[in-house]
C-alpha cells in the first residue's frame, strides 16, 4: 500500500470515528431533551403560575428567624454524629464486600457476581425508605438514621472500593503470590497500599454527603436537624425554615472544608 493510500485510509477511519462520536452525542442530546419534555420542563404556563407562589414563599422566609438557635445546637450535633457513625459502619461493611466484588482478587466468579448484585440492590434503595423502615423497627432517634445511611452507602462505597481494587497494578499481586503469600497477605501488602489514597477520598466524600443526607432523614423521624426542619414546616414558620436551612448550609461548608483538609493530609 502506497503512502497516499495509507493516508487516505487513516483519514477515512478518522471520519468514521468522527461520525460515530457525533451520532452518539446527538443521541444523548435527544434523550436529554426528551427527558426534559416528558417531565414538563418546557411547560411555560406551569412556571408562570408557580412564580407568584415562589415569590410569596420567599417573602415569608425573609428575614430568617434565629430566635430558637439554641434548640438547634443539639440536633446539629446529632446530625454530625449520624454522618460520622454512618460512614464508619459503611466502611467497615464495604471493605470486605469490595474485596469479594473485585474480580482480580475475589475467591471465585460466582461469589464476585453475587456480591456485586448485593451492592447494586443496597444502593438502589433510597436512604429515606431505609429510614422509614428502621424508624419502624428501632424507633425514633439517631440510630435509625445511622443504620439507613450505612446500609445505603454500603452499596455505593462498596462499588467504588471494588472498582479501585479492580484497577490496581497487577505486578505486585503476581509477585506476592509467586513468593507464596496467602490471599490475606496479598490484600494487605499488595492491594491496600496501592488503593489507600483512593479509598480515603471515597470515604471522605461519602462523609460529606452523609451530613447532607442526615438532615433529610430527620424528616422521617430519624433525629437530627431534619426533625426541627420538619416541625417548622408543619407550623408554616417559613422564617424559621430559612434560618435552619442557613444553619445547615454553614455546617455543610465547614464539613466540606474539613474533608478537603483531611484529603490533603492523607495524600
Amino acid at each position: 500500500m502506497s503512502q497516499s493510500q495509507t493516508y487516505a485510509t487513516i483519514l477515512a477511519e478518522e471520519r468514521r470515528g468522527g461520525f460515530r462520536r457525533a451520532a452518539l452525542a446527538a443521541t444523548i442530546l435527544l434523550v436529554c431533551i426528551a427527558a426534559l419534555w416528558i417531565t414538563g420542563f418546557f411547560d411555560g404556563r406551569r412556571f408562570a403560575d408557580g412564580l407568584p407562589a415562589l415569590g410569596q414563599l420567599a417573602t415569608e422566609m425573609v428575614p430568617p428567624d434565629f430566635g430558637r438557635w439554641q434548640h438547634w445546637l443539639r440536633p446539629l450535633l446529632d446530625t454530625l454524629a449520624m454522618s460520622i457513625a454512618g460512614t464508619v459502619l459503611a466502611v467497615i461493611i464495604s471493605l470486605p464486600l469490595a474485596i469479594l466484588a473485585a474480580p482480580n482478587i475475589s475467591p471465585n466468579g460466582l461469589l464476585c457476581q453475587v456480591t456485586r448484585t448485593l451492592l447494586a440492590f443496597l444502593r438502589s434503595v433510597p436512604e429515606i425508605i431505609l429510614g422509614v423502615i428502621f424508624v419502624a423497627a428501632v424507633g425514633f432517634g439517631a440510630l435509625p438514621g445511622v443504620l439507613a445511611l450505612a446500609l445505603h452507602s454500603v452499596g455505593m462505597v462498596g462499588k467504588f472500593y471494588a472498582e479501585a481494587i479492580e484497577h490496581v497494578d497487577p505486578k505486585p499481586l503476581e509477585a506476592a503470590r509467586a513468593a507464596g503469600a496467602t490471599p490475606l497477605q496479598v490484600i494487605t501488602h499488595s492491594v491496600l497500599p496501592q488503593v489507600f489514597p483512593q479509598l480515603a477520598d471515597i470515604t471522605l466524600y461519602r462523609w460529606e454527603y452523609h451530613f447532607r443526607a442526615s438532615a433529610v432523614l430527620g424528616i422521617v423521624g430519624a433525629g437530627g436537624i431534619g426533625f426541627e426542619l420538619m416541625a417548622a414546616l408543619r407550623l408554616i414558620a417559613y422564617d424559621q425554615v430559612s434560618a435552619i436551612l442557613l444553619s445547615i448550609l454553614a455546617c455543610v461548608v465547614v464539613v466540606d472544608a474539613l474533608g478537603a483538609r483531611l484529603r490533603k493530609a492523607l495524600k
